[in-house]
């Protein structure tokens, strides 16, 4: 069994090669920084390893990537590459967020499709899209970040009822964890208002959920407790919640 990772050198990305190595599959672990890649590669050790180093951020690289990989006989595509990028919209980066989008929303959106035609016509495969908690919900001060993992799930949602129509063996899953404790607090410049939960304990969840064919995968009993209750509230009360929440990110 084979799986491609992108974002595999760090974080969740890098935890979920460590587990799936740990259960005897071969790896291509796909990210900007070659050295960590190489690294990553190194400790693993006991099943074949693979690294390519690009930019899913750029479309011609999510193209290359494909045709470098489409007669590897990939079983498994985590798309797991993404960050974010917290204040308020008027005032953030443009050329940031569009960067955000690219990798966040549009490589998922090229690379799923592009295995995913492969796997229909041989009728198996595995997709798990890392989308997060905040899909469910709005993001003011990491509103563009709220918004591109919103698009993360919905997508997967859908994708997963058009194959389940067709009665076919191919599964799509997404990955929607509250915090995290990976580098996404530094880059987004926040600090989680809440314990996040270990990126070991996250990929592990990911991992199984998605080769059990689970359609959300929300790792943490506290976020599934708040998911819950948050349809109960409207609207524009979750907004002032979720504001709250936010600004007490940035402010610690």
């Amino acid at each position: 069994m084979k799986a491609l990772i992108t974002g595999a050198s760090s974080g969740i990305g890098r935890d979920m090669a460590r587990y799936l190595a740990q259960k005897g599959w071969d790896l291509i672990l796909v990210a900007r920084r070659e050295d960590r890649l190489r690294e990553l590669s190194s400790d693993i050790g006991n099943v074949d390893v693979r690294i390519i180093a690009l930019d899913v951020g750029k479309e011609d690289d999510c193209r290359r990537l494909y045709e470098l990989t489409k007669d590897e006989s990939i079983d498994m595509l985590i798309n797991n590459a993404g960050f974010g990028l917290a204040g308020e919209f008027a005032d953030s980066d443009l050329d940031a967020e569009l960067n955000m989008i690219d990798v966040n929303v549009r490589a998922v959106h090229i690379l799923t499709k592009l295995y995913l035609r492969d796997f229909i016509k041989r009728d198996s495969g595995i997709i798990l899209n890392v989308a997060s908690s905040a899909g469910f919900m709005p993001g003011p001060l990491l509103s563009t970040y709220y918004a591109t993992k919103n698009y993360v799930l919905r997508l997967t949602e859908a994708i997963y009822e058009e194959l389940r129509r067709k009665g076919s063996k191919v599964s799509v899953s997404a990955l929607c964890p509250g915090p995290v404790n990976t580098e996404f607090n530094r880059v987004a410049k926040v600090k989680f208002a809440v314990n996040g939960i270990s990126s070991e304990m996250c990929a592990k969840t990911a991992v199984d959920g998605a080769l059990n064919g689970k359609l959300i995968i929300i790792p943490g009993a506290m976020i599934k407790v708040g998911l819950f209750f948050r349809r109960f509230l409207p609207e524009k009360l979750m907004l002032k919640i979720a504001y709250s929440f936010q600004r007490k990110k940035n402010e610690r």
